[in-house]
């Protein structure tokens, strides 16, 4: 039997990069998935790469609103009739230095990684302890273990979400209830393929195994944090990075 067979996940920022190569492999393991994005053309087109309404919807969904977030879950609910699975993924980089970094630049970070990812979890996690059962995994960064130059308003709010995975799991261990965090490292994508080639290659030579991460590998963990394979984990934080800052 598939892993995820009969569950259904939510994955907000699944339209595209890491969300996405998670819902495809909850999507091969039997799930049925919501993506939740704010862009609806490029997140309806990607429901419609996974199979269509039988196996993936999307919504458009501001993860900074509660109000919106609740309502992606009731979405799910009324599609497929339970949730089993909330992956907080989305997220936004404004990359500035301590001395050129606007309040906006930080606030806005801050409020669609940290906050986004409290509202998922605490929506998530009032569906999901009424029933007993119940899945929650966050992502988090590498960033949010060693600090980024450039990259206060986004280490910070990626250590962030490794505090409040640790304080929720705490809370709903007993509510059956398990959350659990992945931190990645360079895994190639649009974005960091187009960073500068000093960068890229100052990067490369902090990782042991010599090569970026790709999203399918990073939505492997996710699977197996999301299924059964996990079901005695919880409060874990599981590097995704290639040995890089070990």
């Amino acid at each position: 039997m598939a892993h995820l067979e009969g569950r259904s996940a939510v994955i907000t920022g699944g339209a595209q990069g890491i969300g996405f190569a998670i819902a495809e492999a909850f999507v091969k393991e039997g799930a049925r998935v919501v993506l939740g994005d704010l862009d609806p053309e490029a997140t309806q087109a990607a429901a419609s790469r996974l199979g269509g309404p039988d196996v993936a919807i999307a919504v458009r969904c501001d993860v900074t609103s509660s109000s919106e977030v609740d309502a992606l879950l009731h979405r799910t609910l009324a599609a497929f009739g339970s949730l089993d699975v909330m992956v907080n993924n989305a997220g936004i980089t404004r990359d500035a230095g301590l001395r050129t970094m606007t309040e906006s630049q930080f606030d806005d970070v801050i409020n669609v990684h940290l906050k986004g990812t409290w509202h998922g979890t605490r929506l998530a996690a009032a569906v999901m302890r009424e029933r007993g059962a119940g899945v929650i995994v966050n992502v988090s960064s590498l960033s949010g273990k060693v600090g980024m130059a450039g990259q206060t308003n986004y280490s910070a709010a990626k250590a962030g979400i490794v505090g409040l995975t640790k304080a929720a799991a705490k809370e709903l261990a007993h509510h059956g209830v398990r959350v659990n965090a992945i931190q990645p490292g360079l895994i190639r994508s649009k974005m960091t393929e187009s960073m500068p080639q000093r960068a890229w290659d100052q990067k490369m030579s902090e990782i042991p195994m010599r090569r970026p991460g790709e999203p399918a590998e990073v939505a492997a963990v996710a699977l197996f944090l999301a299924s059964d394979l996990s079901s005695y984990m919880t409060g874990a934080v599981l590097e995704v990075t290639g040995g890089r800052f070990m």
